[in-house]
């Protein structure tokens, strides 16, 4: 299959709804729940398919697309027509492939409208303690799975500058066990000297959110945020992680245009930033608070994603960039939206 076709086919799948599963049948692999990400509050598994993999809700019951078992084949139909001819299921480690990816706290004192980890149930993260999460590390690898990274995300619990020392006290738990495994962060940072906390911590990767590409937006979804300031706090990081090693999430569809959304990858490239597109996604825990703060979206397409991760890769190349190169998080892991550099 030519490399335009496998993003295209990649692109409507993760843009696409749940898997419907065949009556009876028993996946190999355990099912992960996400707490965070376009999938938080949903359980899902990795289907991949010629060397791209996307993870996907599943369900018993409806699905825009369908897993048909023809014994030592694995294939996906879509409205009852082939789609995928032949997929594999991937097990995961902690919500990615080859990744232990954990939520260190799903509660938030920020309200941003499209997020929906502050709205699952207390108990979603399980009390994850330093000791907890080292523990549940090294289990997977004496289990014998593959774990070549490791990342943690957050809401913001108390302050931000509390919840950056819950981080590093972490990240300096992880880095003594596992000295040679790259560790990616994923906070909200409200200094400088946050910044540099987490690198003197050990963490290999830094991933700030700018949110959205657009000003007007950001104010709506999430106006106890500041956008200049996070823009400073990833220059910042540039200067103590290095470029290339810090990473932030634009999420696009929620009324922005094409324009807004290049015109902000060309700016965090050019201070040395690997921007990561994500495609909005609406789920029922999120719906009613985005709505309320922008209206009605429209649906992000496959041309359109494609569109703009192929001009991302461009800028990215302008500015001697390249997310293949990530060790961390989102970039590495490759399971929710198109990657330039791996999948165009």
């Amino acid at each position: 299959m030519e490399k335009n076709l496998i993003a295209r086919k990649k692109s409507e799948l993760a843009l696409g709804g749940p898997v419907k599963l065949p009556e009876g049948y028993v996946l190999p692999w355990r099912l992960s729940r996400s707490t965070a990400g376009p999938g938080a509050g949903s359980a899902g598994a990795v289907f991949s398919f010629e060397g791209v993999r996307v993870k996907k809700a599943v369900s018993y019951d409806s699905g825009d697309f369908e897993l048909r078992d023809d014994g030592n084949i694995l294939s996906l139909t879509r409205g009852g027509r082939p789609f995928l001819e032949r997929i594999k299921l991937e097990p995961v480690v902690y919500h990615c492939p080859e990744q232990a990816f954990f939520n260190l706290d799903q509660r938030c004192m920020y309200h941003c409208a499209f997020c929906a980890s502050p709205r699952l149930g207390n108990d979603v993260t399980k009390n994850l303690t330093d000791d907890k999460i080292v523990s549940m590390v090294r289990k997977a690898l004496d289990d014998g799975m593959t774990v070549d990274a490791i990342s943690l995300t957050s809401g913001v619990v108390g302050s931000p500058e509390e919840t950056v020392e819950r981080f590093v006290s972490c990240v300096k738990s992880l880095r003594k066990e596992f000295p040679d495994i790259p560790i990616g962060v994923e906070p909200y940072v409200s200094s400088r000297e946050d910044v540099l906390k987490l690198k003197q911590a050990g963490a290999t990767e830094i991933k700030l959110n700018i949110e959205s590409p657009s000003r007007n937006i950001f104010e709506k979804v999430c106006p106890e945020l500041g956008f200049d300031e996070i823009l400073t706090h990833l220059s910042e990081s540039v200067k103590i992680f290095g470029k290339g090693n810090v990473q932030s999430n634009m999420i696009y569809g929620m009324g922005d245009t094409d324009e807004e959304v290049l015109s902000m990858v060309e700016t965090l490239c050019s201070m040395g930033v690997i921007p990561v597109l994500r495609a909005l996604r609406i789920g029922d825990l999120s719906r009613d608070s985005l709505e309320s703060a922008i209206g009605k979206t429209v649906p992000v397409t496959a041309d359109r994603s494609i569109h703009l991760v192929s001009e991302q890769k461009k800028i990215m190349e302008k500015y001697e960039l390249s997310s293949a190169r990530c060790l961390t998080m989102c970039n590495r892991c490759g399971c929710c939206d198109l990657v330039p550099f791996k999948d165009l």
